[in-house]
This record gives structure tokens, C-alpha cells and sequence, in this order.
């Protein structure tokens, strides 16, 4: 399948790099990575007014109405510029509250993670990302006699659990009675689904961004007299990661037409493995310099492998791939 972006798409995405590459993220990231969100809370609200969260929101809501692939294309942006915060659990918990039989949450909550004012966090775990920051906190547990129940959960009052990304923020999720019960049983796998291909979508453009980073290092780096960019061995492992990538991005964009379980698990299993594999690749070929946090590479490296567990490891996708997926998801 070919797939093309249509002029309004590529304006939308040619606009978010160029805001993204003015925002020196290297510097918004470390910021990120100490608790300092000044920088990034600026960041988050210019992507609302691009409308990157309204792409995630239903119209009666201020949103733009879920639009799966201009979402994914948004996310390769920020997956390319590394943009730190719960940016994927924001859309999902958007879906979330979208889905729910009672519009009494969505009314609430929505219109402001539309238009950039709140920031969310979505917990089906043990662990809430950046849930220090986040002003909407859900939480999503499953309760003794089988059924789950959907909490606004309060502010955390523990420090965060230590991420091999230091820009991802790991607070332990509340006890259940801690919080606001929004809703039982709340339709989950759609929210899921869409936090799968987002992650997705940033794997891609973190591996993209990487490869094109140790692209042209290798075209600086000499040894022998010559760039190392030059050398056959070099040329292979570069060759290997972009046939990688390339061929992950039609399944990511393909699993954003359909949306089904599978198709969202292969992009997730897909786009993650190439992102990890070139990232990698880019240690190897950077030499000691890409194991120095002060170099900007580390943090592209620290995420693509952080994502690659994120949202489903490479086993659960593959697990859902070979079963065929629920087709209800």
C-alpha cells in the first residue's frame, strides 16, 4: 500500500517541526527531567494552538473529532523533536472520557485538554506518568469483584519511581479511594488502542531523527584519513536501520485507517523494534561520545528504548498480532 499526505497534511506537519525546532527541546528536556516544567508547560500550550490535542477531542467538546492519522503524523513531530510529557497519555485519556456513558466528565474535563489549558495522565498500572505536572489524573484499577473502575485521582505525594528516561516521570498510582470515581467499567480498549499508536508514532520519529543525527556524524567523523560515513560496514548498519523504520511507517500509517487491535500491535512491535535497533546503531557509530548524558544524543536514546516497553511490550504486540486481536478493540 502507498500511502500520500495530502497538501494540508504536510503543511500541518511542516508547521510542528519548524515550532518544534525552534524550541531548543534539548533544553525543555533536561529542564523536564529536574521538575522544572516552565519550559515545557510553554511548549504544550503552542502544540494546543497548532492543534495537536484537539485531534483527540470530539467537536461537541471544542476538538477537532478523533483523527487518527493526522494524530500519528503529529506524533512522529514530537517523536522526532523527543518533546517530553504525558503527551500520549493525554490523547488516550481523552478517548477515555470521551467513551464514557456519562457525559458529566467529558464536559468537564475535555474543552480544556483541547485547547492545551490541562495536561492529563492515564494510569492502568502501578505507575502514572509525570503526575506531578498533570492536571486531570486518571486512574484505572480493577476492583475484587471483577469490574474496573475509572478515579480522578489527587496529586501524588511520593516522589517518582527512577526511569531509564529521566524525562519520563514515574509517580506510583493512588489507592482507589483516594479519588473521584468517574466511572465502572469504562470502555478502555479504544483509549489503549490509541495510546499504542501514538507510541508508535513517536518511535518512528525518534528513529528517524537518530538515523538522520548519526547520518551526519559519520560525514564528520574521520578515522584512517576518511569519514567513517564512507566505510562499507558503517554503510550496512545505516542501510539496515532505515529499511527498518521505512518499513514500519506504512504499517503505523496503515494501522491508523483501521485501527483494529492487530494492526495497532504490529506498528507498536514494528515501529518500536526499528527505533531501538537504529538507536543502537547510533551508540555504536557515535563511539564514547553517545554514552555522555551532556551530548544531545542520550536524549533521544533513553526514550526510544523507554517507549519500546511502553504501552505494551514487544511480547504482549506480538502475543496480539499472532492471536489475530479482540475485534471489538
Amino acid at each position: 500500500m502507498r500511502f500520500l499526505l495530502d497538501p494540508e497534511q504536510r503543511a500541518f506537519t511542516g508547521s510542528l517541526d519548524a515550532l518544534l525546532t525552534a524550541a531548543d527541546t534539548p533544553t525543555v528536556i533536561r529542564a523536564w527531567a529536574r521538575g522544572d516544567h516552565t519550559g515545557g508547560r510553554a511548549l504544550w500550550s503552542r502544540l494546543a494552538d497548532a492543534g495537536v490535542f484537539a485531534l483527540a477531542v470530539p467537536e461537541p467538546y471544542d476538538g477537532l473529532g478523533l483523527r487518527p492519522v493526522d494524530l500519528t503524523l503529529a506524533f512522529i513531530e514530537l517523536g522526532r523533536h523527543a518533546v517530553p510529557g504525558p503527551l500520549v497519555e493525554t490523547v488516550a485519556a481523552a478517548t477515555l472520557l470521551a467513551g464514557l456513558d456519562d457525559p458529566g466528565p467529558a464536559k468537564r474535563l475535555l474543552p480544556a485538554l483541547a485547547s492545551g489549558e490541562s495536561v492529563a495522565t492515564l494510569a492502568t498500572g502501578g505507575y502514572a506518568l509525570d503526575a506531578d505536572m498533570a492536571d486531570v489524573r486518571l486512574s484505572v484499577l480493577p476492583m475484587p469483584e471483577g469490574a474496573t473502575r475509572l478515579y480522578l485521582a489527587p496529586p501524588p505525594d511520593t516522589p517518582p519511581h527512577p526511569s531509564l528516561d529521566p524525562a519520563r516521570r514515574l509517580f506510583p498510582a493512588h489507592h482507589p479511594h483516594r479519588g473521584e470515581l468517574l466511572a465502572t467499567d469504562p470502555p478502555l480498549p479504544p483509549a489503549l488502542r490509541l495510546a499504542r499508536l501514538t507510541t508508535a508514532a513517536q518511535a518512528l520519529g525518534l528513529g528517524l531523527a537518530l538515523l538522520d543525527k548519526t547520518v551526519a556524524y559519520v560525514k564528520q567523523r574521520t578515522q584512517f584519513g576518511a569519514p567513517i560515513g564512507s566505510f562499507q560496514a558503517v554503510k550496512h548498519q545505516l542501510a539496515d536501520a532505515k529499511i527498518a523504520l521505512e518499513f514500519a511507517r506504512p504499517l503505523l500509517l496503515g494501522a491508523a485507517l483501521t485501527l483494529t487491535e492487530s494492526d495497532v500491535a504490529a506498528a507498536k512491535l514494528t515501529a518500536c523494534t526499528a527505533a531501538y535497533r537504529t538507536a543502537r546503531t547510533a551508540l555504536q557509530l557515535h563511539g564514547a561520545i553517545g554514552y555522555t548524558a551532556e551530548y544531545d544524543l542520550s536524549l533521544w536514546l533513553t526514550k526510544a528504548r523507554a517507549l519500546r516497553t511502553a504501552w505494551g511490550t514487544p511480547d504482549a504486540c506480538r502475543a496480539t498480532v499472532l492471536s489475530g486481536g479482540d475485534p471489538r478493540w
